[in-house]
């Protein structure tokens, strides 16, 4: 068993609480991804998990294994960095054999070992060189092959993509996911980038001030946020967001009035809305004064484009309009929007939140 416990967890730094009591669950097997924006806790949950931070209070279990006390050597635990960490003066061998040579293996098995671990990640061709000689993919996946060759119950990466480019960060990112499937170990994984945590994870956890505000598959999170928090750090681009300024049911409606706009949304409220948002990619433009059954209309005058977000077979428009500014999905990506429009949105994709930030749940009257 390598599932990961952490239980009534506190750091503080000096008087500084960086993570209050926190409780988490990391199944056995499974990819956790630690997503939250800068400052949040998650380096640190990471750093504690591989101990090189020792919690100020609470425990940390490897299995059913306490590891408070238990030295970074002996957790069972390999860390990828984001800075690669190799050792400048060895080959791309000698750092994949480093630490089986630390731990003392046969040269017999450390041959065998490296041989393997370089073909699964491309580097054979490369094992004579130095760090000096690779590209910064190139050593990033030496990096990877050395965490791998210890086959550790647990694999920590903390940032381990930020440093590369684009393609590169692709690249290494099915690497990951393949590596992962293929070697059935636990890891956990910290980025503030929600591509990366949406397209690894078996599961995320989000942070926000070393608090957890959510924790669930991919698609739950971006399908059903638990709060505003949640719904505006997931998805790409951020979802749109309306202070409601009175809400009323009205027969069979929830009518909602938005500064000068009053929309009809076909469906019951369990308490006051203060906050509605929608995704972009779930808005349809629509001729103005269009309807479409099954969906909420918002009408929209005096829009003006602000920008126009092009990706190949889609784009998206950066719309200011009466109710504020937006973002919605061009049905045409060689031309602006402007003038008087229509949106319409299902009723069950768009998100409620209260005066206390938390999701509201809508239901269909009877």
């Amino acid at each position: 068993m390598s599932d990961i416990h952490l239980k009534s967890i506190t750091k503080f730094f000096g008087d500084v609480e960086v993570i209050p009591i926190l409780d988490l669950h990391i199944p056995d097997g499974k990819f956790t991804v630690l997503l939250g924006p800068s400052g949040c806790g998650k380096s640190t949950l990471l750093r504690m998990i591989a101990g090189l931070e020792t919690p100020s209070s609470g425990q940390i279990l490897l299995g059913d294994r306490v590891v408070n006390d238990v030295p970074p050597s002996e957790r069972g635990c390999a860390l990828v960095f984001q800075n690669y960490a190799l050792y400048p003066h060895k080959t791309v061998r000698q750092n994949l054999a480093f630490p089986l040579r630390m731990a003392k293996v046969s040269q017999l098995e450390q041959d065998r070992l490296v041989g393997e671990t370089a073909h699964m990640l491309e580097l054979t061709s490369l094992l004579e060189r130095y760090p000096r000689q690779l590209s910064g993919g190139q050593r990033q996946r030496v990096a990877m092959g050395r965490a791998m060759i210890r086959k550790p119950q647990v694999f920590l990466y903390d940032e381990p993509l930020s440093n590369l480019d684009l393609e590169l960060r692709v690249r290494l990112r099915l690497e990951i996911a393949r590596m992962q499937r293929q070697l059935k170990s636990t890891a956990v994984y910290v980025t503030h980038d929600q591509t990366e945590a949406m397209t690894l994870a078996d599961q995320i956890v989000v942070l926000r001030n070393g608090h957890i505000e959510q924790i669930g598959a991919p698609l739950e999170l971006y399908r059903k946020p638990a709060n505003l928090f949640v719904a505006g750090f997931i998805g790409t681009p951020r979802i749109n967001l309306f202070t409601v300024d009175r809400s009323e049911v009205s027969g069979a409606d929830t009518v909602l009035h938005i500064g000068t706009s009053q929309i009809n949304v076909p469906l019951h409220v369990s308490s006051d809305i203060r906050t509605i948002g929608f995704r972009p990619e779930q808005a349809k433009l629509i001729p103005a004064g269009s309807t479409l059954p099954g969906h909420v209309l918002l009408e929209l005058y005096e829009c003006e484009t602000q920008a126009m977000e092009h990706l190949g077979d889609r784009a998206y428009c950066y719309l200011r309009t009466n109710m504020g500014e937006l973002v919605v999905l061009s049905p045409d990506v060689d031309s602006s929007l402007q003038g008087k429009l229509s949106i319409a949105i299902e009723a069950r994709e768009l998100h409620f939140f209260d005066a206390q930030e938390a999701a509201l749940h809508m239901t269909t009257p009877d």
